[in-house]
């Protein structure tokens, strides 16, 4: 089998998982605010908005574009679904 691709994951990485899971919030809290604002400081915007998917993210892409039910995307052919 071919590797679709190879991890990086280093031991701060793992604790920082083991960090959360034995936290209080699963998902949303605290991490995600401080990740956002991690994020918005190194990629120098004011707002920066983070999803639990990438399908979650294109849905949000489509509707900050204005895109409504019928308007038509062009994309590759070689995509997911979800695109």
């Amino acid at each position: 089998m071919i590797a679709y691709s190879k991890q990086s994951i280093q031991k701060d990485d793992i604790e920082a998982i083991v960090e959360a899971l034995n936290g209080e919030f699963l998902t949303q809290g605290p991490k995600t605010l401080e990740f956002e604002k991690a994020l918005s400081s190194y990629l120098d915007r004011k707002f920066v908005v983070t999803f639990n998917s990438a399908t979650s993210a294109l849905h949000g892409a489509y509707v900050a574009g204005g895109l409504k039910a019928n308007d038509e995307i062009i994309t590759s052919a070689i995509t997911f679904a979800a695109t």
